[in-house]
């Protein structure tokens, strides 16, 4: 028996004061101290874990002043709060063992666009590329580029001062903030601009914060302006954090916001930023410039950058063969290719150049390419380059560039590269010497590491590959550091270019040398108890308090280790998560993870659940309990046996019976089982596969909801109920028995069963269902153009027609069709957790289907979620998977066949949305669609769109009813309404099509029905 899991770290006393005290007076946004909340947030994308007291999410400017004004008081003096947005931070920088200020669900609303004058109002909430999207209208952007922009706030950019690609040209987020409305730490509220003289005078009159503040801050700089002059480095990527050296700009104006851009929420809560913003330009180009080792690329750039580009970014191999291994890569191998007889790539430069005059971007590029061309060849110059041109093909490649931020944490084996030296920078004519002295540090400890960044601003990160549950390899971390921070100093460069201090705070007073003091002056008249984000840039003169340690702050690989090695070879799908957030996407027309989108909990996203389970298997463990050796007895166990206990315990968790399973169970409830974090998390984390295993696990001490054997056994009793379908479809159709049926079995509806069975439609086409024998005993003739359908249970029963369809529509392209003999797929259970019952039905099947693979005999599936399972699942259960193709895999190969029936056709056009699953476990096939329909004179676009919000079952499910409408409503909807897509729109996936014809009452055909359309019409006429 399993014991519960009561031991987990609860709230301190004065924080529930301290929410309470919040409710008490009228906070309108949510409190969270659950353990579920607290652990999702207890990481960011760095390689510590700290557990936050709980999670406060404000709804408006007035919640922010009323933590502010209660955290003031003497009572809650010793609260801590951390100012948190995207949490992609690599130093811990939002992390905090005090209470969470989350801005991000709520207060994310662009406010003002004035396209006139060229600037943008926003909340700090206000997601990256969510601001472009809105801008893009009116010909504008907002410049500061990072790789997680799809999910970074404008708050988080302000506190980190963030910057990346193009910075050169563009600066740091600094450079583009015109206002700041910030909330002090007593409540008070103020907008800070840049002040000439007879403003700030004014202002430093008052007798308040505001006034004490600016008196402090400009005495700093009136006295220590030489000082200042003399300290900061003279880099593009200046020292962020309280930055001296610019509170004064360029016009002699006195500005506050220097400080705080920067300040990592130690200072202020940002609530709103009036943002400058620029004309998006006209043309740009990319050229991809190839070397044969990382040295030369590096070596090269400062030589590149004399031909004038916007910027220059550069990738070594190992970034480059993950990528090559991604879905991302299909986007992009056409501008990388292999010709034979070139060296291997050990490095890339990616060299870009914008413009309003497409004549002039031309000329640059032009000089640039003949430069390539005249030392192609020559000792630390490149070998070959391809240029790209169009904003739409260039952030394909740029995309390529974001995701391998991610792609380096997904490096096999147990050592992963991480962050914790990844972001120096020192001036561009340094840094390929800088670099090689680096790489000599890390070769000298025998380390692999991935290489890549921006040198036309001398940054590069550098991510070591540590094992960090190795308490022997972890201690590295300040070995290595230490050498590093004399690096940059040799080179008169920074620690931290890029990604803010966090954790590494350690180092400030080594680099601010005397001027530490003043920083630390600051951080006392903002924030006199150390209440805000302490440990972070600077601590106050008075108290006593220290800065944190990079060695003495908890990290995920110590919890981690406390798992043992089976359990987490079991669950590596969760374990190897490294916080990067790549699931956190805002797009709605991104498939990446509905639920996050549909509820924006955290608890609801890859990285959240990822956090769930690697803590819950920490909790058994320490407990002594082998969850693996658990799976085992469940499937030797006996249903009848386990029945008692489980109704026992199931009784103890109505009645309240706290257990840490029930929240990690509350998470996995709400996953849609949709994959997309299969294909597009870069570590590839598998939420599907750890759920799978958790339900069975959490099912063997509790009682099963009726629906999820409704759900599981829907493929054994689909035949059966065919023979006679009017008694089931009575039952599914009539409102009594659908209330029934919601109350007792948690479903809200099911699709009825088709009255016209395969099996009658099969007899009336003639055709057999396939055999080996069949196969043998087909002509030479017939075997040549064979091909056999794989039923799935949903298209097969629910949908019979399109199967019907399909067999007509491979008729009229030639193709002489068998259909294999349904037996049940197993995803179901799979996704539910009956995962003895998946493994007993995938061996069965596969036996069957793999003998019908040997013949030679391609073989098709119709569903892709379906389908997909026989590369997926099948794989982690069988030695031997069958070879099943999603349709237009197979048909792409049969072109040149098909392409015959175009010239008899008329020309339309097209447009697919295309199933999650498909979307991010296939990529390719997308384009194979378009192929077909090429082939056949047709036109196929791609629509973008986020997910369904069905996925199998879960949108018949009565708890996850109102998600799944709120999900489709994210993309679906309008797309579907729209009027100029009627008639148009084609759908892949049986889910799909089912969700859009119980909320829109819409048909949407399968792409091969519209093809057969086409045939059909065009032969009557």
């Amino acid at each position: 028996m399993i014991p519960r899991i009561s031991t987990v770290e609860t709230t301190q006393a004065h924080y529930l004061s301290f929410i309470a005290a919040l409710q008490d007076k009228g906070f309108a946004g949510e409190l969270n101290q659950d353990y579920a909340s607290r652990i999702t947030l207890s990481t960011d994308n760095s390689i510590y874990q700290i557990l936050p007291q709980g999670v406060v999410y404000p709804k408006t400017l007035e919640d922010l002043v009323l933590i502010a004004e209660l955290s003031s008081q003497a009572a809650f003096a010793s609260v801590v709060l951390t100012p948190r947005g995207g949490g992609t931070g690599t130093n811990g920088q939002s992390l905090t063992d005090g209470l969470i200020v989350d801005v991000s669900r709520h207060m994310n609303r662009i406010l003002e666009i004035n396209a006139q004058e060229r600037w943008v109002r926003v909340q700090g909430g206000v997601v990256k590329d969510q601001l472009n999207a809105a801008l893009k209208p009116y010909g504008l952007f907002f410049a500061p580029e990072l790789s997680t922009s799809n999910r970074a706030t404008v708050g988080g950019m302000i506190n980190t001062d963030a910057s990346g690609q193009g910075s050169c040209l563009y600066g740091k987020t600094r450079d583009h903030v015109l206002e700041l409305k910030s909330v002090f730490l007593d409540g008070t509220v103020w907008d800070s601009a840049p002040l000439e003289d007879d403003a700030l005078a004014s202002v430093k009159l008052r007798e308040d914060r505001v006034g004490e503040i600016h008196r402090l801050v400009d005495g700093i700089y009136t006295e220590k302006k030489e000082l200042i002059e003399a300290k900061f480095p003279k880099l593009n990527r200046c020292l962020t954090g309280y930055d001296l050296a610019h509170i004064r700009d360029e016009s002699g104006r006195f500005n506050l916001n220097s400080v705080l851009c920067g300040g990592e929420g130690s200072l202020a809560f940002i609530a709103e930023a009036k943002l400058n913003v620029l004309p998006i330009p006209k043309f740009a180009a990319l050229v991809n410039v190839k070397y044969d080792s990382f040295e030369s690329s590096l070596r090269d750039a400062k030589a590149l950058m004399d031909w004038g580009p916007t910027s220059i970014e550069t990738i070594d191999s190992k970034v480059l063969n993950l990528a090559m291994g991604d879905i991302v890569w299909d986007t992009v191998k056409d501008y990388f290719p292999e010709k034979a007889g070139d060296p291997d790539t050990q490095g890339i430069n990616l060299v870009e150049y914008t413009s309003d005059n497409e004549d002039a971007l031309k000329a640059s590029v032009n000089k640039l390419t003949q430069h390539l061309e005249a030392v192609a060849g020559q000792a630390g110059k490149s070998f070959g380059f391809t240029v790209v041109y169009g904003a739409t093909e260039i952030n394909k490649v740029w995309g390529m560039r974001k995701k391998a931020v991610g792609l380096l944490g997904n490096a096999k084996g147990q050592e992963r590269p991480i962050p914790f030296v990844e972001d120096t920078a020192v001036p561009p004519e340094n840094l390929a010497d800088f670099i090689m002295e680096f790489r000599a540090v890390l070769d000298s400890h025998g380390l692999a590491y991935g290489m890549f960044g921006h040198v036309d601003a001398g940054v590069l990160h550098v991510r070591p590959a540590i094992d960090m549950k190795d308490e022997v390899q972890e201690s590295m971390v300040r070995q290595i550091t230490d050498q590093v921070v004399a690096l940059t100093q040799k080179y008169n460069g920074l620690l931290w270019g890029e990604h803010g201090k966090g954790v590494r705070s350690e180092y400030s007073p080594a680099f601010f040398g005397e001027l530490y003091t003043e920083l630390q002056r600051i951080k006392g008249v903002f924030d006199p108890h150390n209440q805000l984000n302490p440990g972070k840039i600077a601590t106050p003169l008075i108290g006593g308090a220290e800065l944190l340690k990079i060695d003495a702050v908890q990290t995920r690989g110590q919890l981690d280790r406390q798992i043992p090695v089976n359990t987490r070879d079991a669950y590596s799908s969760a374990m190897f998560c490294n916080g990067n957030g790549a699931c956190y996407n805002y797009d709605p027309n991104d498939a990446m993870c509905p639920s996050w989108k549909g509820t924006r909990e955290r608890i609801h996203s890859p990285k959240g659940r990822a956090s769930l389970i690697r803590e819950w298997l920490r909790l058994m463990s320490n407990q002594g309990v082998d969850v693996t050796e658990i799976s085992r007895k469940v499937k030797a166990s006996s249903f009848l046996k386990t029945l008692p206990g489980r109704i026992k315990n199931t009784v103890k968790k109505q009645r309240g019976e706290y257990d840490y399973s029930h929240e990690v169970h509350e998470a996995m409830m709400g996953c849609l089982a949709c994959k997309s974090c299969v294909g597009q998390c870069p570590i590839k984390v598998n939420v599907p596969d750890f759920r799978s295993r958790f339900l069975e696990v959490y099912y063997s001490r509790y009682l099963r909801p009726a629906k999820d054997y409704m759900v599981g056994s829907l493929e054994f009793m689909v035949p059966v109920l065919a023979k006679y379908p009017a008694p089931y479809n009575w039952m599914m159709q009539n409102k009594v028995m659908k209330r029934v049926f919601k109350q007792y079995a948690g479903m809200v509806d099911s699709p009825v069963i088709c009255k016209h069975t395969l099996v009658k439609g099969l007899k009336e086409k003639g055709i057999a269902f396939a055999s080996v024998e069949q196969i043998n005993s087909l002509n030479e003739a017939q075997r040549a153009k064979a091909v056999i359908i794989v039923q799935d249970a949903f298209t097969s029963f629910f949908e019979t027609q399109l199967v019907l369809d399909i067999i007509d529509l491979l008729g009229e392209l030639g193709f002489y069709v068998m259909v294999a003999p349904f037996m049940p797929n197993g995803k179901p259970l799979h996704v539910h957790g009956f995962m003895n019952a998946f493994d007993k039905a995938a061996i069965k099947n596969a036996s069957m289907l793999n003998a019908l693979d040997q013949t030679g005999v391609p073989l098709i599936g119709v569903d892709p979620s379906m389908t997909l399972t026989y590369r997926q699942e099948y794989s982690t259960v069988l030695d031997s998977v069958p070879t099943v193709h999603l349709i237009q895999e197979w048909l792409a190969t049969q072109q040149a066949v098909i392409a015959v029936k175009a010239s008899e056709l008329p020309a339309y056009s097209f447009t697919l949305m295309a199933h999650c699953t498909e979307k991010t476990s296939a990529a390719p096939s997308l384009k194979q669609w378009q192929q077909i329909f090429a082939a056949l004179g047709q036109s196929l676009n791609i629509q973008a769109v986020g997910c369904c919000g069905m996925s199998g079952t879960y949108g018949h499910e009565a708890e996850n009813m109102e998600t799944s409408k709120k999900i489709y409503d994210l993309s679906w909807r309008n797309v579907v309404n729209a009027d100029d897509n009627q008639g148009k729109l084609v759908a892949t996936g049986y889910s799909c099509r089912s969700q859009v014809k119980r909320l829109d009452a819409k048909q949407i055909p399968h792409p091969a029905q519209a093809l057969l359309d086409i045939i059909r019409a065009n032969r009557r006429a």
